[in-house]
């Protein structure tokens, strides 16, 4: 699969999520976007929402948060008021992004969002965890035609397969779905990475990690576990005052990251049985036959005379009660690898 000209195929997707880590301001916004590219970021991704789409102005307790979140003690539409993407930017994060070499794509929370970034051009599209119930949205969404990233962070099995279903419906298959638990930041304990290989096996498409947990950890896990897009949040500086930054990985700790990703794809490899050209040299490390006293010819092969022993460059061990009791068909010296043409 291909989202913009990336072959998931080929390496793993790593994506640098900006979230509300701009902190309103465009030139700090730009500035991460440069960060992320540095850090090894194969693409950018947005939140396409604005407070009026993702939730209404009330502060009934209904829309209050209250319950041990980092945000606790706002209602939703303050919190996102503070977090969201001014919708006047992302043409020009767009062409920032496309001349860095980054893929560009984003969340969108509504109708008009899709709508919008159809316009903006975006590479594929995010479906939220907490918008994976709305059916309604991902049929439109994915009737544009275009990569359809998942995150499942909330979803029960039967609401993913909805939500997979639904896609298919519209006629697109170009599925990605996201591990993703949603707490923030989230607990390693909870992250169930195990999961991403069941995943992979019942939904039979690609399967991606979504991570809040604080390190790297989860991420280089989830390749080995069959992963091909991760997706981290990105702040510039952690002293930001931005809502997301418990949960955000700098530039330095992002490219840690990158590169122990990109390790762990070399390491998985491929599946193989023998010697590599580096291991070469070990091979002759293996034990072998020797002779290990003086034989004279004529004399018998015993277990005084003849052991199985390192370096490699005499007949395999396995030969060796075909040897015993047969004689030497010429004088042999200690030391000397035992060889078919030294027997009669």
């Amino acid at each position: 699969m291909f989202i913009h000209n990336f072959n998931l195929d080929e390496k793993v997707f790593i994506v640098a999520e900006l979230s509300a880590n701009h902190c309103q301001d465009l030139n700090l916004a730009k500035e991460t976007i440069y960060a992320m590219k540095e850090s090894g970021a194969d693409a950018v991704k947005l939140q396409t929402y604005t407070p009026d789409t993702i939730t209404i102005n009330c502060d009934n307790e209904y829309f209050q948060i209250k319950h041990g979140t980092l945000w606790d003690g706002q209602t939703l539409y303050q919190l996102y008021k503070k977090a969201y993407t001014p919708w006047e930017w992302h043409f020009e994060l767009k062409e920032l992004a496309d001349k860095l070499g980054l893929v560009f794509f984003s969340a969108p929370f509504d109708k008009t969002a899709v709508d919008f970034l159809e316009k903006v051009g975006t590479s594929a599209y995010k479906i939220a965890s907490s918008e994976i119930v709305d059916l309604p949205l991902i049929e439109y969404t994915a009737k544009k035609n275009k990569p359809m990233i998942i995150s499942t962070g909330i979803a029960t099995l039967g609401e993913i397969e909805e939500a997979v279903n639904t896609c298919k419906k519209a006629g697109n298959d170009q599925i990605i779905l996201l591990k993703c638990t949603s707490a923030y930041p989230t607990p390693i304990e909870e992250a169930n990475l195990k999961t991403i290989p069941n995943m992979i096996e019942t939904f039979n498409c690609y399967v991606g990690l979504s991570d809040h947990t604080k390190g790297i950890v989860a991420p280089v896990v989830a390749v080995s576990l069959g992963a091909k897009l991760i997706e981290k949040h990105f702040i510039l500086d952690k002293n930001l005052d931005s809502p997301d930054k418990e949960f955000s990985l700098d530039p330095k700790e992002f490219k840690q990251m990158v590169d122990a990703v990109r390790d762990a794809e070399k390491a998985l490899g491929k599946v193989f049985y023998g010697t590599t050209e580096h291991s070469k040299p070990s091979r002759l490390g293996k034990r072998s036959l020797f002779v290990v006293k003086d034989i004279k010819k004529g004399e018998t092969f015993t277990e005084e005379n003849v052991k199985s022993i390192r370096p490699g460059y005499g007949l395999e061990p396995k030969y060796l009660s075909q040897i015993l009791g047969k004689r030497a068909r010429k004088d042999i010296k200690k030391g000397t690898p035992l060889s078919w043409d030294l027997i009669d």
